[in-house]
């Protein structure tokens, strides 16, 4: 081929050109020529390629020794074309960075007849096809190609040295090998990549794409803003303790001077301008870190205060809900006044044979509660107060408490609207008629309401919320008794002044985060000790103030605004005590934001203290560290053989009836108790929960049957065990006569779990009374009464005679019958007396006729005490064996005006008395 030919080539728009063939591509063009020998084809590959070395091009990411442009395929060139080409100049893989290799040799010497020398093998690879030719000494070789060479020694020197400067400058942040790669690609510090350094030089940024929002849709406001966090500013402990103000000593404001302390002024909805109980930058601190979490997701927010809080392992442990373990903490930072309270002195408030009465207002569905219950384990008994539907009371969820002694009430009108006057009346009377007047022990008060888009007045909208709760805990609470509610923030003069008056009205206030609040909010509690006796005028003036809201309700402008006089809240030390509680409070809330808004930025943060604390604290509140789980319903005779690990076979035994044999073993009336029956079939009823309740009658041949089985319907608490006769009773004479079927309880075995069977008698019949109470509710007329018989001693069972009447009994003939007159004017037709003996052989009690006081004799020992001996006690099973029933069956006459005739065999009244008092003489 003539150099004519090669310049003529080089000078017109060749092949490679008209494909416009890329780096690494050059010679994929001369697969398809037509040319006689190679040597024509491949002197155009050359010319094509000094081209592209001679050129600035842009945009390659390819470490070679000229940067070149990526070229787009034309159309006209297949895939499989280009592939051909490649194979026809030993090019066969694509490498790494997207140039193909050379994986054999072409023998140019067969067509290049000019050329005396075989080039390199390596003279076709990426970036150097050319280079080898040029090092060619041969006199055949075109002089064009001299040139190339030369510029491109001088263009790898430049970028050597590129590279230099650029690591020395860079070394700190890349590896030695992605500088190098970054210089011969043409990087300079400060500029692109590209022909006119167009390249981007920033570092790609991470993704900031969260949640599920948009692409590129970021929470500018929330990324912009400056808010650091300071660690150092949090302290993390299981140990907490309450800071009560001082006892307020000036005398009680009478009610006419309580009136003249109330304002009334235009409605707030701003709370920026509050800064009389906290300073103005810790309350623009407050609101501006709200603010800041408006443009975040919640899913984003609430995932970001679980990593942060830690105390958020907590949760609620064996109870419903978080709030139960608030209540749990601050029962136990309180020395556990609320569910042990205690006097002066330091003795129990509530006895042995009493219950602990609470009241649990606006707060469905009811963790506090279920705790309390728990904590008593059925010694104690709730009422509550709060919005039927969505807000209700769950008690189907009190897995750890037994819900049957809750007994939720819903004011007059059934809503449950504590705002409403008539409802808090009903609720103060519902609760004194069962708590024999007196008020309950303490009051519990967990009200909210949403207030979504207007979080930052949340104390402004809840003033009447905060208003009622504390004047129905007045109206409810007895003597000495405390109070706890929840509060947000308290900046504005009503809610201090809310505060003020409890603080007149109470011994001790305190204002109360407990570490189970969430830090980042404004939630905190007023904990109340100890009601005075002289705080009628305080009651009477919230009262007042309430009814004048309810009227102001439809009054957009007119609002009272204070109820304490400024003055007042801003003198002495209950106004140091607000401002230092506000302030600490806040700068808390505020740190624990900005943990929040640290954690949402970055989503590899974790508490990891969390675990550690967990487990202190509920060592320190007394709390089991257990899964919560649904009590199981089980199969009553399982639970029962569970339950009565011991001799079962004496529940299959009946009571011995009176007989002038066995009457003669009663040698001392002191040894035993008596009580009137309605029924001469007796039942173990075991309590499953709630209303899974089951009857046995005693009988091996016999089953577990569902107590509904008996036409009646009642709820127990799991693990009870009771011996019980179904009676029914009678109220009224005449056409307004009602009856009723009712459980009359005679003995107990299991109480809500808890196993008396070794307890004395007298002690099991109080503790089975207390139950009763606890459980009865007056409000569900569903259920069937349950009651414990009157217990008289044996000496004293002239009182039975003396509560007999005759009367008419519908469905029972025309004709008066016997019946037995309970109190309320409730009574039921009797089948007899049963005798307990309640003294354990070979101990008996005596009465010393010196002293006229009882004392043990043991007839095997000869020992005498006043004491009761340990051993002398007789549990469940002494008390069945050795049971004693007097039937009043036809021919027993105990009443004068009943019309049968005595039986001689049969004892009667007249022969009971009379051995009875035989006994007495001796």
């Amino acid at each position: 081929m003539s150099f004519e030919k090669v310049e003529r080539l080089s000078d017109s728009e060749s092949d490679a050109d008209q494909f416009n063939l890329g780096a690494g591509h050059e010679s994929s063009a001369l697969s398809d020529s037509n040319d006689e020998g190679r040597g024509d084809s491949y002197v155009p590959f050359f010319s094509q390629k000094r081209k592209l070395e001679t050129s600035d091009d842009e945009g390659s990411n390819r470490p070679t020794k000229v940067p070149r442009t990526p070229r787009t395929k034309p159309s006209s060139l297949t895939d499989s074309t280009e592939k051909k080409l490649n194979r026809n100049l030993g090019y066969s893989q694509m490498n790494s960075y997207g140039v193909f290799e050379k994986h054999g040799t072409l023998d140019l010497n067969s067509e290049v007849k000019d050329s005396d020398s075989e080039p390199e093998p390596q003279a076709l690879l990426s970036g150097h096809e050319s280079t080898t030719f040029s090092d060619s000494n041969d006199e055949g070789k075109p002089e064009l190609f001299s040139p190339s060479f030369s510029a491109r020694q001088s263009e790898d020197s430049q970028k050597e040295q590129m590279a230099n400067k650029f690591q020395n400058a860079q070394t700190s942040s890349y590896s030695e090998t992605s500088l190098k790669i970054m210089a011969k690609m043409g990087y300079q510090d400060g500029k692109g990549l590209g022909k006119n350094a167009q390249g981007r030089v920033e570092i790609v940024e991470a993704s900031k794409q969260r949640g599920r929002r948009g692409f590129g849709l970021y929470p500018k406001a929330f990324l912009k803003t400056e808010m650091k966090w300071d660690p150092d500013e949090e302290e993390i402990t299981a140990m907490e303790t309450i800071d009560w103000m001082k006892p307020c000593t000036d005398p009680m404001p009478s009610l006419e001077e309580l009136r003249t302390w109330k304002a009334t002024g235009k409605k707030k909805r701003i709370i920026d301008d509050e800064l009389n109980f906290i300073s103005s930058e810790l309350l623009s601190g407050i609101l501006d870190s709200k603010n800041i979490f408006d443009e975040l997701e919640s899913e984003e927010m609430r995932k970001a205060r679980s990593r942060s809080n830690p105390y958020e392992t907590i949760r609620g442990v064996i109870f419903q809900n978080r709030a139960a373990m608030k209540m749990s903490n601050i029962d136990a930072v309180c020395d556990f006044m609320l569910t042990q309270p205690k006097s002066k002195t330091g003795q129990p408030l509530v006895s042995s044979n009493s219950l602990l009465y609470f009241a649990d207002i606006c707060a469905g569905p009811g963790g506090f509660s279920e705790y309390v219950l728990w904590r008593r384990k059925g010694d104690a008994k709730g009422f509550g107060l709060t919005l039927r539907e969505c807000n209700d009371f769950k008690l189907e969820e009190f897995f750890a408490g037994p819900s049957e002694m809750f007994e939720p009430h819903y004011g007059a009108d059934g809503t449950g609207d504590i705002y409403k006057t008539e409802n808090q009346k009903a609720f103060e009377k519902f609760v004194k008629e069962n708590t024999e007047n007196k008020g309950v022990h303490f009051v519990m008060a967990d009200g909210g309401f949403s207030v979504e888009g207007q979080e930052n007045i949340q104390e402004i909208l809840s003033k009447q919320l905060y208003l009622c709760q504390f004047l129905t805990a007045l109206l409810v609470l007895r003597d000495d008794g405390h109070f706890v509610c929840k509060l947000f923030d308290i900046f504005t003069p009503f809610s201090v002044g809310l505060v003020y008056l409890m603080y007149r009205a109470f011994h001790q206030v305190a204002i109360f985060k407990p570490v189970t609040s969430r830090p980042a909010n404004s939630e905190r509690y007023i904990v109340c000790k100890a009601l005075r006796t002289d705080a009628e005028p305080i009651k009477q003036y919230l009262h007042e103030i309430n009814q004048e809201l309810l009227q102001m309700d439809d009054d957009d402008e007119t609002d009272i605004n204070d109820i304490v006089p400024l003055e007042t809240l801003l003198d002495g030390r209950f106004y140091d005590y607000i401002r230092s509680s506000n302030d600490l409070l806040a700068r808390k809330q505020i740190n624990n934001l900005r943990k929040i808004h640290a954690f949402a930025l970055d989503t590899n943060r974790h508490e990891y203290s969390q675990k550690d604390i967990r487990k202190q604290c509920l060592q320190l509140w007394k709390i089991p560290d257990n899964v919560r789980v649904a009590p199981a319903k089980g199969n009553p005779s399982i639970i029962f053989s569970k339950l009565m690990e011991e001799d079962c076979n004496m529940y299959h035994l009946t009571y011995e009836d009176l007989n002038p044999a066995k009457l003669k073993t009663v040698k001392s009336l002191y040894d035993y108790r008596c009580y009137v029956t309605g029924s001469e079939n007796r039942y173990f009823i075991l309590g499953l929960g709630r209303g899974h309740v089951c009857f046995w009658n005693g009988n091996q041949s016999s089953n577990w049957c569902k107590i509904e089985d008996k036409q009646i319907h009642i709820e127990l608490p799991s693990e009870t065990l009771l011996e019980a006769e179904i009676v029914q009773e009678f109220q009224g004479e005449g056409k307004g006569q009602k009856k009723q079927m009712t459980v009359h309880v005679l003995d107990a075995y299991f109480l809500c779990g808890d196993n008396v069977q070794k307890l004395h008698f007298n002690e099991r019949i109080e503790r089975l009374k207390k139950f009763v109470k606890a459980i009865t509710k007056t409000t569900r007329s569903d259920l069937a009464p349950i009651s414990v018989p009157e217990i008289y001693r044996m000496e004293e069972i002239h009182k039975i005679f003396d509560r007999l009447e005759m009367k008419l009994v519908k469905g029972q003939s025309r004709f008066r019958r016997l019946c037995y007159c309970k109190e309320k004017k409730h009574y039921f037709l009797p089948s007899g007396v049963h005798f307990v003996k309640i003294t354990k052989d070979p101990w008996t009690m005596c009465l010393s006729k010196s002293s006229n006081t009882k004392y043990f004799f043991n007839t095997s020992s000869g020992v005498s005490t006043y004491g009761f001996p340990g051993d002398a006690i007789t549990n469940t099973r002494d008390c069945r064996v050795n049971g004693i029933r007097w039937k009043w069956q036809e021919g027993v006459r105990v009443h004068d005006s009943q019309p049968t005739t005595q039986d001689r065999d049969k004892f009667s009244k007249e022969d009971i008395l009379q051995f009875i008092q035989d006994k007495i003489n001796k």
